[in-house]
């Protein structure tokens, strides 16, 4: 049997490994050495073994016994030289470590003096497009002057040189308008100097709130770290008043979050995933109701494909994943064909399954596989393996851009084999009791087959995805918030949180500018009111341009 029982302990007498240790050194070798040194190997296997499987916490030790992990290359499908990871494991590896490596040093090219390769860190003035501009002109020279070196010339204009300089400033910068006041000596009538156009008429624009919102709800910075920032450099603004002004921008926004909720409920595909997340109010309430029938508070993030456009919806509070979908799915056309939805296999992600097509992520039940390695090297590898094959065929099929049909025909052809083959290995793996059942191999494998259908379905529904790493990128930014700020304090805050960040993240999956966008809202609230659907990330910039 491969995976041998893990319950005993791993134990062994130190004082027959001393002596042990002993005679090595003497080289004198007797019969009870070679007794005690079996049970010594075995243990040391065992101690190993149950450090992996076992998953422990202890980072420090597992990396001193096995070493700095490293994902080894799957081989490519013919087998002769090591392929390229898919997109999809780069995401994997990208969502366990938390950081990205650098890229490679593409061929033929040398690195620039100094360390840096080309494209690295170096920006050209063409990318400031936010810079002031500023022009400097000569003092003592002009066009058509002559010119004072040779004395026999005329000077002419050519293209303007550019030199980017790079100031830090607060994230609000506050301008102090000193306004002269003239006062009659007869009749005491005051006249105050007017304020110029630019100054508008309230204290904190449409461009500051924006600021506000993009701190808190995209960059994930706490109200008082902002604070204390802004004391800093001279131009303090209380937590307080940070919160009203992002209030504010999410009351102009309400609206398109409304519409793109319509919207999505029609959508063809939607990622799904939650996260935990902390209420103070529901905390609270926690524990002054006896016996509540939920304690628990999730965001959940459902990332919907509606034609070409890509919309991103938060809900922050007591329901979970699968309740969130359902109540999307309430909305939705009795006319309209089922949605494809992909989420990982928790019960928590359940919705109506007779109204929606399931598909569950292939991503997850590899990264069972690539954490048991390890222990379990050849029987691991063999899933590994063919996995590689399916996801580089998936990212094949991306990069040439073949429409959902394509794909599938495609994935028939080049990934039914390979998939097939793999679940008669599987299968047999339990069937001939090869794998011990509750071992953690013989759970992974049970995995796999248990949700076999909705793992596979892109071998049978177009457009079926294979993994659910959109959702979980799109998680990220309220894990940002989480991390920074730990809770939020009302369920109301949790919504305007809600509101904010959905609108951002559709904004960059929409390609758009979510500053500008947050301040044409602001700008055109009333219009956004009255007409929601002419103000989506994707269409508004019509809407705002000046006529």
């Amino acid at each position: 049997m491969v995976a041998t029982n893990q319950a005993h302990a791993v134990q062994q007498q130190l004082a027959e490994v001393q002596a042990l240790l002993a005679h090595l050194e003497t080289a004198r070798w007797t019969e009870a050495d070679w007794e005690v040194l079996p049970r010594v190997l075995q243990s040391y296997v065992r101690l190993l073994a149950t450090l992996v499987e076992a998953q422990m916490t202890l980072k420090r030790l597992q990396a001193l016994l096995f070493g700095t992990r490293r994902r080894r290359r799957h081989a490519a499908a013919l087998g002769t030289t090591d392929a390229p990871r898919s997109p999809e494991q780069g995401a994997d590896a990208g969502a366990a470590s938390g950081t990205a490596g650098e890229p490679e040093q593409a061929a033929g090219q040398a690195p620039r003096a100094g360390g840096h390769r080309p494209g690295v860190g170096r920006l050209g003035a063409a990318a400031y497009v936010g810079a002031k501009r500023v022009a400097c002109r000569h003092e003592g020279l002009q066009g058509g002057q002559v010119c004072p070196v040779c004395g026999q010339g005329r000077l002419y204009a050519l293209s303007p040189g550019v030199e980017i300089r790079i100031d830090g400033n607060a994230l609000l910068a506050a301008i102090r308008y000193e306004v002269e006041k003239l006062r009659c000596s007869a009749c005491g009538a005051v006249f105050t100097a007017p304020l110029p156009a630019a100054a508008g008429a309230e204290k904190y624009n449409a461009r500051a709130r924006a600021v506000l919102a993009l701190g808190r709800y995209y960059l994930g910075l706490p109200w008082y770290r902002m604070e204390s920032y802004q004391a800093m450099l001279g131009v303090p603004v209380p937590d307080a008043t940070q919160w009203e002004h992002s209030e504010h921008v999410a009351d102009c926004g309400y609206m398109v979050f409304a519409y793109l909720e319509r919207l999505a409920t029609q959508g063809e595909l939607i990622y799904q995933d939650d996260t935990a997340v902390r209420i103070l109010a529901l905390m609270a309430e926690n524990d002054h109701v006896p016996m509540p029938e939920r304690t628990g508070m999730y965001t959940t993030a459902l990332v919907v494909k509606v034609g070409a456009q890509t919309i991103c919806l938060y809900y922050a509070g007591r329901a979970h994943a699968g309740e969130n979908l359902k109540a999307l799915l309430t909305q939705r056309a009795l006319d309209q064909d089922k949605p494809l939805v992909m989420s990982d296999a928790l019960a928590s992600n359940e919705a109506d399954d007779t109204r929606l097509i399931r598909c569950h992520c292939l991503a997850h039940g590899r990264r069972k596989f690539s954490e048991l390695e390890e222990v379990f090297p050849t029987e691991c590898r063999v899933v590994l393996d063919a996995l590689a094959q399916v996801f580089d065929h998936d990212a094949e099929a991306r990069d040439r851009q073949m429409s959902a049909e394509e794909r599938l025909a495609y994935h028939q052809a080049a990934s039914r084999p390979l998939m097939e083959a793999l679940q008669q290995w599987l299968t047999t793996q339990g069937d001939e009791r090869l794998v011990e059942p509750n071992s953690s191999l013989g759970k992974a494998i049970a995995y796999l087959l248990g949700h076999w259908e909705t793992l596979t379905r892109f071998l049978s529904v177009p457009g079926a995805p294979l993994e659910n790493n959109l959702a979980e990128r799109a998680l990220k930014l309220f894990i940002r918030q989480r991390k920074n700020s730990l809770f939020y304090r009302t369920e109301h805050s949790a919504y305007i949180a809600s509101v904010l960040t959905s609108l951002i993240a559709t904004c960059l999956q929409a390609g758009v500018n979510a500053f500008e966008y947050l301040v044409a809202l602001q700008e055109h609230r009333a219009e956004v009111v009255a007409n929601p659907a002419a103000w989506v990330p994707w269409t508004y910039q019509a809407q705002a341009a000046p006529p």
